[in-house]
């Protein structure tokens, strides 16, 4: 049984199960080529049907997520989507038009989180379900029956269903869906119970999204350099932090001292006298100590040492990790798509526990995207000029020979990773221990803020060399981890101010890559690399060969490592 999750908002998407197994899933940024797209994922829709070789006659069952107001004005009125879409991404000029531009933004700003705080509302399901049909209709869906997932509820499942645990505590976290911001629910006895839930207003979400706007960037975006940034403040005790009123824990009850247009209103006020740095702190500060209290009682309450989590929060490692280190917490898991770029997983998982009563997928790896034969990669090689490309057999000691010799190289390799991370398949590689290559990547390639870290690929085994407060194995970079002392030197290109870093701890689910790490721990002692995502800042991680090749002539790097074949820009 076929089942197709979509999610046509912010980071749209699409996803496709068959009985208990994940066959393939994927983002429409990735085809459009405009970060964090909101667009219907028709080219995602299209693309599972092609990895699976069917028709849309043969999906009989679709699932789809979120129907408060906000979500279906925007349905119904997608304009208003893409509107705020560029505003958001400064994709629109306010040259000779500042005032008005200034007013517009506020109204968006004021308008959205207006429509926000609503929630549901009668109709809304109908409505919602209306116009998501007339779109699958346009691409040729016929006898199909829609299903409607409640927004956490689909990020929820994410968590549950691909944890491994039989038993967990399920909590999700984001800025809001359908008039909420969190939820706590028990896996149990093969069934997912949500026990308790808090409102939109009171959002630890919404706090940092606005303080990521007042800094003077993107929301829902630049969240992580916020957290980056955080750490070039000087340091405040809890007691001093300017923001710890507008938001409190009480037991599992979240409270926000006002709404979001007040809160943001009393942010900006405080951002006026506030160094960008400390803001950032404060925020940083704030979300880390009252999630990891939340945390802490609901462990406590709930009696259960499993923890799955998932939500837009959790990109936020350092957050992560403060929960990661409670001391009833066991074992955690946090999705690897965890914003709302994963909510298609979210609802087709949740439709096939409710039809089929599947609790439990196998989520070895996040390589759920396009792949392309060798034949394919080759009849796009050949189209290029200027140069030169030839297979190679032992590909992953000569990257590890480049890397070694001061080169950072293009990783392009099997299915794409799902989600924000680039796992190996989709990655830029490059020496852990030299600044001066970490500086040409930044300077050349990724064109990014530099107080940005890069992040570590370590082989499994030497994670405990590497890192000082292991507690799990996180193979998805959803986690910060102090590094030791003693590793500094080996680490200093891909560890942050604080000495923190957020690792990919690689194990059986990649050989190649594997065995480039493999190689450079004969050559230096660790195995561990910088691995960062194959992209150029602001832009999607690239999906095809031909991307993968647009960006190697773009940002004039040398070494390109492709499918079976060694690429060498000769125009260099």
């Amino acid at each position: 049984m076929y089942i197709l999750g979509i999610w046509d908002g912010h980071d749209s998407g699409a996803a496709l199960l068959d009985d208990g197994k994940i066959v393939f899933a994927t983002n429409e940024e990735r085809y459009t080529k405009r970060k964090l797209e909101v667009k219907f994922p028709y080219n995602s829709i299209e693309a599972c049907l092609h990895f699976a070789k069917i028709k849309p006659s043969e999906i009989e069952h679709i699932a789809f997520t979120t129907t408060e107001f906000a979500k279906t004005m925007s349905r119904v009125l997608p304009y208003q989507m893409e509107h705020y879409y560029k505003l958001r991404r400064r994709k629109l000029s306010n040259k000779g038009m500042d005032k008005i531009m200034l007013r517009t933004r506020n109204f968006q700003y004021k308008l959205k989180y207006a429509m926000n705080m609503v929630g549901k509302l009668p109709l809304c399901g109908t409505i919602s379900k209306s116009v998501v049909a007339r779109h699958l209709r346009h691409m040729g869906f016929r006898n199909f029956k829609l299903y409607v997932v409640d927004h956490h509820t689909a990020h929820a499942s994410t968590a549950a269903f691909a944890s491994g645990f039989k038993s967990a505590l399920v909590v999700t976290m984001d800025g809001y869906g359908d008039g909420l911001s969190g939820t706590i629910s028990l896996l149990e006895n093969g069934e997912l119970r949500r026990v308790h839930a808090t409102k939109a207003r009171d959002s630890l979400g919404i706090i940092y999204e606005q303080v990521t706007n007042l800094v003077g960037m993107r929301e829902n975006e630049d969240e992580g350099k916020v957290m980056a940034m955080a750490d070039y403040s000087f340091p405040f005790k809890f007691e001093d932090n300017k923001l710890r009123h507008l938001i409190t824990v009480d037991g599992l009850e979240m409270r926000a001292k006002y709404g979001a247009l007040t809160q943001y209103r009393v942010l900006g006020d405080i951002a006026w006298s506030t160094p960008r740095e400390q803001l950032a702190y404060y925020v940083q500060q704030l979300v880390e100590q009252l999630a990891a209290k939340y945390f802490s009682n609901a462990i406590e309450r709930y009696k259960m040492g499993n923890v799955a989590m998932a939500g837009g929060i959790f990109s936020n490692v350092k957050m992560n990790r403060q929960i990661r280190l409670i001391d009833g917490l066991k074992n955690w898991f946090v999705f690897p798509h965890m914003g709302d770029g994963g909510m298609a997983m979210g609802a087709a998982m949740y439709t096939n526990y409710l039809l089929n009563g599947v609790t439990s997928y196998k989520f070895d790896d996040a390589y759920l995207g396009d792949g392309f034969s060798d034949g394919e990669i080759e009849a796009e090689l050949k189209k290029v000029k200027g140069i030169e490309f030839h297979e190679d057999k032992s590909k992953s000691s000569h990257a590890a020979e480049l890397i070694e010799n001061d080169n950072y190289v293009f990783w392009f390799d099997g299915r794409m990773e799902y989600g924000p991370r680039a796992l190996g398949n989709r990655s830029i590689l490059a020496k852990a221990d030299s600044e001066t290559v970490k500086d040409k990547l930044n300077l050349y390639v990724k064109q990014r803020e530099w107080y940005q870290p890069f992040a570590p690929a370590m082989l499994r085994d030497d994670a405990s060399k590497l890192l000082s407060d292991i507690k799990g194995y996180d193979k998805f970079m959803t986690m910060a981890y102090m590094v030791k002392p003693e590793a500094y030197s080996a680490m200093q290109s891909v560890m942050h101010v604080d000495h923190t870093a957020r690792p990919q701890m690689v194990g059986e689910e990649n050989k190649a890559y594997k065995e480039v790490l493999e190689k450079i721990r004969k050559k230096s002692g660790y195995g561990v690399m910088l691995n960062t995502s194959f992209n150029i800042h602001g832009a999607p991680i690239v999906r095809s060969p031909e991307d993968a090749v647009e960006t190697m002539l773009k940002t004039r790097t040398r070494h390109m490592f492709i499918g079976g074949f060694y690429v060498e820009n000769k125009l260099v």
